[in-house]
């Protein structure tokens, strides 16, 4: 399958239409902004989550008295997206419902992503239209693996994330085996506004916010190259890697997995919105890199 380049002069980027992700993001010195992909941690670079985010109880959801199967994340990112757009700084890819997605999904859906690039300055849009004539549940997030240590010379142990605002609210953790939210929220490992980053924090799996009072922040080492990003869109908010892999993962969703033990019907899910008949709801995501150079 083709990639689709895009290039800005100080940024190129390179977009699988498989799921519509970002592989690569790299700067005019060629110096690479995304995961190595390591296959002994992780092969994903930057999945698109829909219609749900992480896992479901068993795997399984209900809806209006039927039972339907879903895998973690769901099924954007192994749907390969038409290339609608490709042009010298931006694309625009989309899929839509299918018979294998109404298997397991029963709605008529849009689903575009689009990639823009301005500068030192990666905009990313996903937008979920409602082409049908029944309320369209569901939830979206975002799972862009950025290098860790990022290109610029920093030590690793010196990469922090910068909330735009305090975080002192608790976190939430995940249930191992199951995937799914644990009860009992956990004490923030957030200093005031820094969240010190080290493998440790990622031994119990991924860090979530299912309340954020930030809708920005950013990565890096003080003093050296950061990446400020933006997701004025989503309320939640993912941190994870496989402890010791050269990347993390800073995740802006719209929903969350399951909590434990639940089998509520999906429209009940926290997390899940809907949208009318013909309505339609965008997500952003942009990443700026802020260069020591």
């Amino acid at each position: 399958m083709d990639f689709v380049t895009i290039s800005s002069g100080d940024l190129t980027a390179r977009i699988n239409p498989l799921g519509a992700e970002l592989w690569s993001l790299t700067d005019s010195f060629g110096r690479e902004y995304m995961t190595d992909a390591d296959p002994a941690f992780w092969t994903g670079h930057a999945p698109l989550l829909f219609p749900i985010v992480g896992a479901l109880n068993g795997d399984t959801y209900r809806l209006d008295g039927e039972e339907y199967g879903l895998p973690r994340h769901g099924f954007a990112r192994k749907s390969v997206f038409e290339v609608v757009e490709a042009g010298t700084d931006r694309a625009l890819f989309r899929v839509t419902d299918s018979p294998e997605t109404r298997a397991v999904y029963p709605f008529a859906f849009m689903l575009e992503m689009a990639f823009r690039l301005e500068g030192t300055a990666l905009f990313t849009e996903a937008r979920v239209i409602n082409s049908g004539d029944a309320s369209l549940p569901f939830s979206l997030g975002f799972h862009p693996g950025f290098a860790w240590p990022l290109p610029g010379g920093a030590a690793k142990a010196d990469h922090v994330v910068a909330f735009e605002q305090p975080e002192p609210q608790p976190i939430r953790r995940i249930d191992g085996p199951t995937g799914l939210l644990l009860p009992e929220p956990v004490a923030p490992p957030v200093e005031g506004h820094i969240l010190p980053l080290d493998a440790a924090l990622f031994e119990e799996d991924a860090v979530i916010w299912d309340r954020l009072s930030s809708r920005a922040l950013t990565y890096g080492a003080p003093g050296g190259t950061q990446l400020a990003i933006a997701f004025p869109d989503t309320p939640m908010l993912g941190i994870w890697q496989k402890p010791g892999a050269a990347y993390l993962c800073i995740e802006p969703w719209q929903g969350h997995a399951d909590p434990l033990g639940f089998t509520g019907d999906f429209r009940e899910k926290p997390g899940v919105i809907t949208l009318a008949p013909g309505e339609a709801r965008s997500f952003r995501m942009d990443v700026t890199v802020l260069s020591a150079d």
